[in-house]
């Protein structure tokens, strides 16, 4: 089901309100989240001016920074919207002038993010503290909050490590936005799933001719990075011809791009990611030591969920009330039952598998208050087929034995949903029936399954249908 995507869809599947507005402040552009988010729609919003539709207490804070917008300059600002629907909603607006090839302003550019949930649970959570989108209160993440600034204050690359679905994108981003580069790029690139082939063109750009098909040039990821930060996640997967190449640019801050002699000079920082245990891919000769060593400067570690204690009522309480906000659905909470479950379920894909847990619940819930029946049935049948003396509640895993642990984590898992084996499986099978059911049209099919085509698009790339 691959297609090319426009300009349109990009900035539709960009998890933001997005809007363009030309140097009079006339709407041209606004994409789906900002409709959902401000409930106008894109042909009652077209031409009209911002300030009567993101009718803002910032407005003319938003006005008084346009003349200082130079390439490169982005200016933040928090303040309250008032919808279509009158209800004030605390945002953070950033705003970037977009330029031509003669480097003249043509426009301006703002992307608009609602900050409610974090507010509210912010006063919900006492105790809580948070690096703003990474929550919790353990020991572990307690230690980690206390030296992200100083780490996001530095200039050296990072090593973020943890099993999938403990949130090394979210770190890496965060750090990033502490960071004095915070209003220049943060690009992320998965090396694990661009081809290795193009991988070194997509990294470090190449000049037109630089090999069949190359009818223009490309100037990469470093170079579209420059001033900012990069972030390689799944850094393991790196080819070693590449992982040489990137050893220059850390040590040099330059490099060549393909088919070209001349010498790129960037400034940018790394932070790579990993699920993976480098030393041992370094011990294997499929990772290179000097790379290893010059990558690991400052390196952090995402506890998975199963150590983080009562951190996971908070994340629970977190993602109901953002997905009931999204979904627009008055739920209250949980029953006793569901909740325990919840509690006592191992969740092997940590915060990202919690996360498409409550979702689902939230989504499937028909009352106020999400009951055992709204949660997926694999995670009930895994609760029956676990021993007793291993069912403690997340909360209590300092008493468990920690060969426990090592075995539970050894053993494979195959529960029966549907000839299903995990909640991924199961929800990639509900897309793609969703998918046929309506042809193939994606506005549908997220119609169909009570999701924003956002939601829908980010889905279809992750799961790779």
């Amino acid at each position: 089901m691959s297609e090319t995507l426009g300009a349109s869809e990009i900035l539709d599947a960009i998890p933001l309100g997005v809007t363009i507005i030309n140097k009079t402040l006339g709407i041209m552009y606004f994409n789906i989240n900002l409709e959902t988010l401000t409930f106008f729609n894109k042909d009652e919003a077209n031409g009209i001016n911002f300030d009567y539709i993101l009718r803002s207490n910032i407005s003319q804070k938003l006005i008084e920074s346009l003349p200082a917008l130079n390439p490169g300059v982005i200016n933040s600002f928090e303040g309250d919207i008032i919808n279509k629907n009158r209800k004030k909603i605390p945002v953070r607006i950033h705003i970037s002038g977009l330029f031509d090839n003669e480097g003249a302003l043509s426009s301006y550019l703002l992307t608009i993010q609602d900050i409610s949930i974090l507010k509210e649970l912010n006063q919900k959570v006492k105790g809580a503290i948070s690096f703003d989108t990474i929550l919790g209160q353990s020991p572990k993440m307690r230690e980690l909050f206390d030296i992200l600034p100083v780490i996001a204050n530095s200039d050296s690359s990072v090593l973020i490590t943890g099993e999938t679905g403990t949130g090394k994108d979210l770190l890496a981003e965060e750090i990033h936005k502490a960071s004095k580069r915070a209003e220049m790029p943060f690009i992320k690139v998965n090396c694990g799933a661009i081809p290795a082939s193009l991988l070194e063109s997509e990294l470090f750009g190449h000049v037109k001719g630089a090999y069949t098909g190359a009818i223009s040039e490309h100037p990469g990821f470093f170079r579209m990075a420059n001033k900012g930060t990069i972030y390689l996640t799944e850094i393991g997967d790196l080819p070693l011809a590449l992982q040489v190449k990137l050893l220059t640019v850390l040590d040099d801050k330059a490099f060549y791009p393909l088919g070209s002699s001349k010498r790129v000079v960037v400034d940018v920082r790394i932070i790579a990611g990993t699920h993976r245990n480098l030393s041992q891919l370094v011990a294997q000769k499929r990772f290179r030591e000097d790379l290893y060593f010059r990558l690991n400067v400052v390196k952090l570690h995402l506890p998975p969920l199963r150590e983080r204690g009562d951190d996971v009522p908070l994340l629970i309480d977190y993602f109901m009330s953002l997905f009931a906000k999204k979904l627009n659905k008055n739920i209250n909470g949980f029953d006793l039952d569901a909740r325990q479950n919840l509690m006592k379920y191992p969740y092997p894909g940590n915060v990202r598998e919690l996360r498409n847990i409550i979702e689902y619940a939230v989504t499937v819930c028909r009352g106020d208050i999400i009951n055992l029946q709204s949660l997926p049935q694999y995670v009930l049948d895994s609760l029956k087929n676990t021993p007793e003396e291993e069912k403690a509640p997340l909360t209590q895993v300092k008493d468990i034995d920690a060969s426990k642990i090592v075995k539970d984590e050894k053993r494979e898992r195959k529960q029966d949903i549907g000839g299903w084996e995990t909640w991924r499986e199961a929800e990639k099978k509900m897309i793609l029936d969703a998918l046929i059911q309506t042809k193939g049209n994606r506005s549908e099919a997220a119609k169909l399954m009570g999701w924003a085509r956002s939601t829908l698009w980010r889905k279809i790339k992750e799961y790779g249908i």
